[in-house]
């Protein structure tokens, strides 16, 4: 090991001894800087990695609607399934309805899922409870989200009325359409609050007697084959759909697009605000540095009188820096780590305390706070801090590079 990168570790880290001050105070402030950085960016990321989870769970990568009514869905089936990369579709019909239970009434999103082929495309199996309450759905039971059963006082067995606004439309003409009695069988749980809040699900055959839609359907969800980009499949299957048909696909990206790009762009702000708190900890350094130069300054002339170069004095500054930035950025992960491990512990503390766990819940939907660890940023954190921390120790190294030995030995 060189001299000089064995006498920085020696001036940080001396043997025998307690831990420096200087040193502690250097490695601290690194370390809240990395640790804050990295629970913001995994939080901010959690967001954005969530919503994709949850699309992609309840809408499949891609999704393929009309203008219309798509009246011949198994056709427009047949012709996805010779796309390569197309592993699976399943229709759909959805709309707003009312369902009452025990004289309370709610207004809903309905669903209506074949059951026969809806697993292939989501896995909304994963979701529902009780187990094995999605193979018992049939056209006379239902599914409520958790906080829609929980806001009707429904449970598993109980019946609800659902009536649907066909029932307007006969009524306009005279005919007589009566709300439709189901059992609900289950409950599903997506852990956002909009959706556990306002959906339901029925079988598709019950969703079309509802709507009067004869044989048709609203879209349908289609399952790519695994590491396909969504976008470019989503063109292939555009370019694909005949004209006359009036059909178009989307992706669940370009369904998002507005929300994940705010997202985005709040994550990119916050690190590169963030990363501030780094550069304040490297200027902590800085002088750290700075007042190791003057009060060794008849040790450093020492080094230059038995022939150590301004270079290698330089390089013992410089590394000392480093070594900071390193212990630094170590201990902040760990710190951040840890803390991201307890952090509903920490949210669920804060909002007890400031009585808000409902607005917690209206504002930002999710019930546990995500968190999702983008590499790029991680890496990004690390080369950043560490490259910070040794330019801090720059200013130190020339300023010892520039010591003349005669004059340092005769310091004071």
């Amino acid at each position: 090991m060189p001299w000089y990168l064995y006498l920085a570790l020696k001036q940080l880290f001396p043997t025998g001894r307690r831990f420096p001050f200087f040193t502690a105070i250097s490695v601290l402030g690194v370390a809240l800087g990395v640790a804050v950085l990295v629970i913001s960016t995994s939080v901010m990321g959690g967001f954005g990695h969530k919503i994709r989870e949850m699309t992609v769970d309840t809408q499949g990568d891609v999704q393929v609607r009309g203008d219309g009514l798509i009246e011949t869905p198994a056709e427009v089936q047949a012709q996805l399934a010779k796309i390569p990369g197309v592993i699976a579709t399943t229709p759909f019909a959805e709309g707003p309805v009312a369902i009452m239970h025990a004289q309370k009434p709610q207004f809903p999103a309905l669903q209506g899922i074949d059951v026969t082929r809806v697993s292939q495309v989501i896995p909304l199996a994963r979701y529902v409870h009780p187990a094995g309450a999605l193979a018992e759905l049939d056209d006379d039971s239902i599914i409520l989200g958790s906080q829609l059963a929980l806001a009707l006082g429904a449970r598993v067995g109980s019946k609800v009325e659902v009536a649907s606004p066909l029932a307007y439309e006969k009524f306009k003409r005279d005919e007589i359409f009566l709300p439709r009695e189901l059992r609900v069988v289950g409950y599903f749980e997506f852990g956002h609050q909009a959706l556990d809040t306002s959906v339901a699900l029925v079988t598709l055959r019950a969703m079309q007697d509802l709507y009067g839609l004869g044989g048709g359907v609203h879209g349908l969800n289609v399952k790519l084959a695994p590491g396909l980009d969504p976008d470019a499949m989503t063109a292939r299957i555009n370019a694909a759909l005949p004209p006359a048909a009036r059909l178009h696909a989307r992706s669940w990206l370009d369904l998002n697009q507005d929300f994940l790009f705010v997202l985005q762009f709040e994550r990119n702000i916050m690190f590169f605000l963030l990363m501030f708190i780094v550069v304040v900890a490297a200027f902590s350094v800085t002088s750290s540095l700075l007042i190791s130069v003057v009060r060794k300054t008849r040790e450093i002339g020492l080094l230059g009188a038995l022939g150590g170069k301004p270079r290698q004095v330089a390089a013992c500054f410089c590394f000392q820096g480093f070594f900071i930035g390193v212990a630094g950025t170590a201990v902040g992960l760990a710190l951040g780590f840890g803390v991201l491990h307890v952090r509903d512990d920490i949210v669920e503390i804060f909002t007890k305390l400031t009585q808000s766990e409902a607005a917690m819940l209206r504002f930002y939907q999710f019930r546990h706070l995500p968190s999702y660890t983008d590499p790029n940023y991680l890496v990004a954190i690390v080369i950043g801090t560490i490259g910070i921390s040794t330019l801090a120790g720059l200013l130190p190294a020339w300023r010892a590079a520039k010591l003349k030995p005669v004059e340092a030995l005769r310091s004071e």
